[in-house]
């Protein structure tokens, strides 16, 4: 059987709605998974209009009873007034909706209902004016799941990342570059691989500095830190390399040479990965009692509701979340 993968629809004046509603309609979602959405019935009718889908809705219960293929399944919180709805705005109604399509969502998660979570856009500013204590959705996740460090992992194409370091400045990074932390990373890399369902997984380190420091002429971060905690980790049995330099590590692991790079900072990776495919770059949160893929934008208040919005990041996610659950599932049952 399909995995059931679990959409909770974000912020609804954003295009999350909307480019949900077109995936849910494209072949590749069909052939590659079950899905169920959490969210709200007017405005996924609303988004199916605006994606131009026929997409009947199925209304189903907590206990997810009565799933169909071909349709829009989908548990109701009724949770927004249509009155006062608008696209592309920030509004308070929108940050509390979009919370509790994730709370909702990863209660179904944590009891194993579903098999994986793939999540759509929602907004920083629609979260405070709801008073919502969270910034983002790792946040959210790994506070509703009690996970203390939620592991993020990007994958385009063949090309998988995980960071360090993520929301810092560069030279808050850099500081956060030391070889207790390079050390604890690679094991959890290492580990989120093997959760994938890679066997003996293979991972590369990007250096810090340019041409990876010259051995001090550049800045001794390699030597100091990195290096010690890649030697360390291989003795342990771990199948590492590098520092390797970051203007070519990204582009011999697309073409295969190591199952993921462990970058530095955030637009190391973040610039890597979207350079491949912008649109097919898919955040993987790791670590968590489940897993969780998500489109890698935002809610793109300036085209909500026009139907300009792409729905391959969401068609991307969706699929990922389905390839890997089967792993996922299996690798935290032993």
């Amino acid at each position: 059987m399909k995995p059931l993968i679990c959409v909770p629809m974000g912020d609804p004046a954003g295009v999350g709605p909307e480019i949900l509603a077109a995936a849910l309609a494209d072949p590749v979602v069909k052939n590659a998974a079950r899905v169920v959405v959490v969210g709200n019935k007017a405005v996924m009718q609303k988004a199916a209009a605006i994606a131009k889908v026929n997409l009947p809705v199925n209304l189903v219960k907590e206990n997810l009873s009565g799933i169909k293929e071909g349709v829009l399944n989908l548990l109701d919180m009724n949770n927004m007034d249509m009155g006062t709805f608008t696209y592309g705005q920030v509004q308070a109604q929108c940050g509390n909706a979009a919370f509790e399509y994730i709370k909702k969502s990863v209660e179904l998660a944590m009891s194993g209902t579903v098999d994986a979570l793939a999540t759509t856009p929602i907004n920083k500013e629609s979260l405070k004016a709801a008073n919502v204590p969270y910034i983002g959705h790792t946040e959210i996740l790994g506070d509703l799941s009690g996970t203390k460090e939620p592991l993020t992992m990007f994958q385009v194409l063949g090309l998988r990342v995980f960071f360090l370091t993520r929301h810092l400045s560069l030279i808050d990074a850099c500081k956060a570059i030391t070889k207790e932390r390079v050390g604890r990373y690679i094991t959890l890399c290492n580990e989120a691989l093997q959760t994938l369902g890679i066997e003996n997984p293979s991972l590369a380190v990007a250096g810090l500095n340019p041409h990876c420091g010259e051995h001090g002429l550049f800045g001794d971060e390699e030597d100091r830190e990195i290096l010690p905690a890649i030697m360390e980790a291989q003795v342990a049995g771990i199948k590492v390399v590098g520092p390797k330099p970051a203007d070519s590590v990204f582009h011999f692991a697309l073409k295969g040479a190591w199952d993921a790079v462990l970058s530095l900072y955030h637009d190391q990776g973040h610039i890597a990965t979207k350079m491949v495919d912008f649109e097919r770059t898919i955040s993987l949160t790791i670590g968590m009692p489940f897993l969780r893929t998500s489109v890698d934008h935002g809610t793109a208040f300036d085209i909500a509701g026009t139907g300009k919005a792409s729905a391959v990041s969401m068609v991307e996610a969706i699929r990922l979340a389905a390839l890997y659950a089967p792993n996922f599932k299996g690798h935290s049952a032993s």
